[in-house]
């Protein structure tokens, strides 16, 4: 398998770039966010990790910039009624780390919001992806300290700073439901730590 490309970009369209390396073109298929950022990079040398996807018919190369991009679109088309162009489309809307966020508040109104993506493909994205999204986040580096690492999603940080507390993984995502929209890491982890205390008035 094709795991990794490095090589001199040739050219790059809106979800495709073209990447020599040892005498051949490689055409690889990416989300609209990085061909979009390769864009202005043509003739200098780039690297990709690459997910090469077999058919009856086709080999198809994508590209991602980092191995969580490619590990989070296997997972995509993983689902039933997903395939690579929709798991494409995905990734083109939004970045990892706002999908993860939104699988994990359970907003399929985020995946509804993508073209091509109706309303029933987004809640069972949310469904299917939530088990599978939830572990992979547990495996995101944190600082030395344990606290959760710099530039995370706040609602993802007061999740690691709730599980640091002592809370189940599911305890803490529930706890955190409801929170105000774009509240900073202290008052998600205030907000759950009040309900979860008025929950066990008796």
């Amino acid at each position: 398998m094709i795991v990794s490309l490095r090589g001199l970009l040739a050219g790059a369209d809106a979800d495709r770039v073209v990447i020599e390396a040892g005498g051949l073109g490689y055409g690889v298929l990416v989300p609209g966010r990085l061909a979009s950022a390769l864009s202005r990079r043509v003739g200098d040398e780039v690297f990709v990790h690459t997910y090469l996807h077999v058919r009856d018919d086709a080999l198809q190369l994508f590209g991602f910039e980092s191995p969580r991009e490619r590990r989070f679109f296997v997972t995509l088309i993983g689902v039933s009624g997903v395939g690579p162009k929709v798991a494409l489309a995905i990734l083109s809307a939004y970045s990892v780390a706002e999908l993860e966020t939104a699988v994990v508040r359970g907003d399929d109104k985020r995946f509804e919001s993508i073209t091509g993506i109706g309303r029933k493909l987004a809640q069972r994205l949310v469904i299917e992806l939530k088990d599978k999204v939830g572990a992979d986040l547990d495996l995101a580096p944190a600082a030395a300290d344990g606290a959760p690492a710099a530039g995370a999603d706040p609602f993802l940080q007061a999740r690691v700073a709730l599980q640091n507390l002592g809370l189940p993984l599911r305890e803490a995502e529930a706890a955190l439901q409801g929170a105000p929209e774009g509240a900073p890491l202290e008052e998600l982890v205030r907000f759950a730590l009040t309900r979860k205390a008025a929950e066990q008035k008796p």
